[in-house]
């Protein structure tokens, strides 16, 4: 890395001391916790430690599929494979490597490597890991939905658009028209917990009143996931702003989301003939 920028082993320095005295606590407040559960099993275990780095290449090449899991247990993601090995659009997943990625990523990983793991905790890391990315795919797929109606049911065509204010950028998940001033912006937004609504409606309004300043005769509107029912009517009131032209709630189901959007869209006045 350039000097004075940091490396993810800079980073795992930062909080080794703490992490080993976190380790040892959990470890031996786990065995006292469940003293009566704990059972000794024969388990087959990996020795990292009697491996060298052309051995973990040659594994890496030959079962791509371990990469996750491995980099799981070093506490490392692909983006410090791209920065700190410059080792662009890998998925770490379902890897493509030729001799030399492998090599090289092998001889990064060696040093963070454990000495030794059990394969049922390397394969529940990789489980791990994978549920949080499949989560967050579906979540995305919600905001893709969004669009999709926004499409079906406008006379306008959306799709993402940056807008710049003041030499700030700012992201729209959609905008019309494809090109030139943009007359609607859609923020889409997922609010999963009670405790976020404060900060992500400061958001939203904050997003709405630059979109203003740029485009004073556009529309702004907000799509929002918000699980509690209940409290819908506050957070459109706390959503209440000069700046936000309509404001719609919508469920994870598609289509459910598509009614909210068609609602969206009748009040913007944009509904296709």
């Amino acid at each position: 890395m350039p000097e004075g920028y940091d490396t993810h082993a800079d980073y795992l320095e930062w909080v080794e001391a703490d992490a080993a005295a976190r380790q040892e606590a959990v470890r031996a407040a786990l065995l006292q916790a469940f003293e009566p559960f704990i059972e000794r099993r024969e388990v087959e275990v990996i020795n990292f430690s009697a491996m060298t780095a052309l051995d973990l290449a040659a594994a890496i090449q030959a079962q791509p599929g371990i990469l996750k899991a491995l980099l799981a247990c070093c506490n490392i993601a692909g983006r410090a494979i791209e920065r700190d090995l410059d080792i662009r659009g890998i998925d770490t997943y379902n890897p493509r490597l030729t001799e030399a990625k492998a090599a090289a990523i092998a001889g990064y990983l060696k040093s963070f490597l454990p000495q030794e793991i059990a394969v049922p905790a390397l394969s529940e890391l990789d489980r791990y890991f994978f549920v949080d990315k499949e989560i967050r795919a579906r979540k995305g797929r919600w905001e893709r939905a969004v669009l999709e109606s926004l499409n079906a049911l406008s006379r306008l065509t959306f799709r993402k658009r940056r807008f710049e204010v003041g030499g700030e950028s700012f992201e729209l998940d959609a905008a019309a028209p494809e090109t030139g001033p943009i007359e609607v912006g859609v923020d889409v937004k997922r609010i999963e917990a009670r405790r976020d609504i404060h900060k992500r409606s400061d958001e939203i309004i904050n997003k709405a009143a630059k979109f203003k300043a740029v485009f004073s005769r556009g529309k702004f509107a907000a799509v929002v996931y918000y699980p509690f029912t209940a409290e819908h009517v506050n957070v459109q009131n706390r959503l209440t702003s000069p700046y936000i032209d309509a404001v719609c709630f919508a469920s994870q189901s598609h289509e459910q989301a598509a009614v909210a959007v068609g609602l969206l869209v009748d009040r913007l006045g944009i509904r296709r003939d």
